[in-house]
């Protein structure tokens, strides 16, 4: 043997479809606010937040004006971390936008996977102040079921009867990403007729946000907090941290054209990659994200000429964007209009990757890309075509949609027009 990789060919492309969409974001609650804000490049929808009070970084993305009782019993909220309040209410409008019945599809192949990378944050922290101030005794017996992860998974297949799969995945901020990308393999290998998938994130917490201070990750910018979140600018300083749920519904092409299904927009390829590089910073020859973008490409019988849009990565961290600005540009050239919705809705962690899904798709349904928020002057290191200052109606056929996290674990979407 010559110890050489060997590359297996492609199989044939195989088309998920996406035929329901739902967001809950810092810009809105529900698609149709999240998206009018991202679609004109509102500025940053950053806030100071109480429960960071005191802390280097007091600002976030959080989600305001927010009330799961509309939709989950309200004896049940009290029940769920807020990571699956969001996951749960942006599943409940996806499948509503599907248009399917409930109480007619198969319940045993319909399957639920969302990424997580934290779980329940919120109840970690408050259980743990609990345990220090009252004692064991007075730690709440929901304490488990609350905080893991894999629970808002469980409570949305609880919520819509799925009895298929339901899983989590945790790559970080590659979570929402990732989780869309095994979805469609289970469409494919014939396991589930049915997938509702996405990600959801609510790491609003002091532990954590102090921990990525101390990392020196998070945006400094105070004067203007709809300004601070600023990807690819030449004055970028960090992102701003976010919580939201962004989920779709995927079903097979075939089966949502025969039952006459709004089909959004395509799922056609998918990659993943490791960096084996650093544990939070990328690799900076971008070997790991090309790898992912490459075989998204592969899967989905595409040549990199073909791309016309990518929804970037984008955190508007030194690092990470200079890095996915090499690798966009070294794979696919000068040709896509690249842009980041981080700009407007912060970095959600693992339900970034799920809400710039339904944005890639709502880009190729609609023909218009978003500007790139807060992005008044292009590192000049960075050689794009970068979408700013205004959006830019396209009827863009192909894009991809990046994401990149903590391990190096990188993913990345391919979607084709409808």
């Amino acid at each position: 043997m010559s110890g050489r990789p060997t590359t297996s060919p492609a199989p044939a492309r195989f088309d998920a479809a996406i035929t329901g969409v739902g967001m809950v974001t810092a810009a809105g609650v529900g698609v149709e606010q999240s998206w009018e804000r991202i679609r004109a490049g509102a500025g940053t929808a950053a806030s100071e937040v109480p429960a960071l009070a005191g802390l280097p970084a007091d600002f976030a993305c959080a989600v305001t004006d927010f009330d799961p009782s509309a939709l989950i019993e309200r004896k049940q909220v009290w029940r769920l971390d807020r990571s699956s309040q969001l996951g749960m209410v942006a599943a409940h409008e996806a499948v509503a936008d599907s248009g399917l019945d409930r109480d007619s599809w198969d319940a045993t192949r319909v399957g639920v996977i969302l990424g997580n990378g934290i779980g329940g944050a919120a109840t970690w922290e408050k259980q743990h102040s609990v345990l220090l101030e009252k004692g064991p005794r007075r730690v709440s017996p929901l304490l488990v079921p609350m905080l893991s992860p894999n629970m808002c998974a469980g409570y949305v297949s609880m919520m819509l009867g799925a009895l298929g799969p339901s899983l989590v995945t945790a790559t970080a901020c590659a979570s929402g990403t990732t989780a869309v990308g095994m979805a469609r393999e289970l469409l494919r290998s014939g396991v589930c007729d049915v997938v509702i998938t996405g990600g959801t994130e609510a790491p609003l917490v002091p532990s954590l946000i102090s921990g990525f201070s101390q990392m020196r990750a998070l945006a400094d910018r105070r004067d203007d907090l709809t300004a601070t979140s600023r990807p690819f600018d030449a004055d970028r300083s960090g992102f701003v941290a976010a919580e939201g749920a962004a989920v779709l519904v995927l079903e097979r092409a075939e089966d949502a054209r025969a039952r006459g299904a709004r089909i959004r927009a395509m799922v056609s390829g998918y990659g993943a990659s490791a960096d084996a590089h650093h544990a939070t910073a990328p690799d900076p020859n971008g070997r790991g994200a090309e790898l992912a973008l490459r075989a998204a490409l592969r899967d989905a019988g595409v040549g990199p000429d073909e791309v016309d849009h990518v929804n970037a990565h984008g955190t508007a961290t030194m690092l990470n964007d200079a890095t996915e600005a090499r690798t966009i540009r070294r794979v696919l050239g000068e040709r896509p209009a690249v842009t980041s919705v981080k700009g407007v809705v912060g970095h959600s962690l693992a339900a970034a990757g799920a809400i710039e899904a339904v944005v890639t798709a709502l880009t190729l349904e609609e023909g218009h890309i978003p500007p790139t928020a807060n992005l008044e002057s292009l590192d000049p290191e960075l050689e794009l075509d970068m979408v700013f200052k205004a959006g830019r109606d396209v009827r863009a056929e192909v894009a991809v949609s990046n994401s990149f996290g903590f391990g190096g674990q990188n993913a990345v979407l391919l979607f084709t027009a409808a």
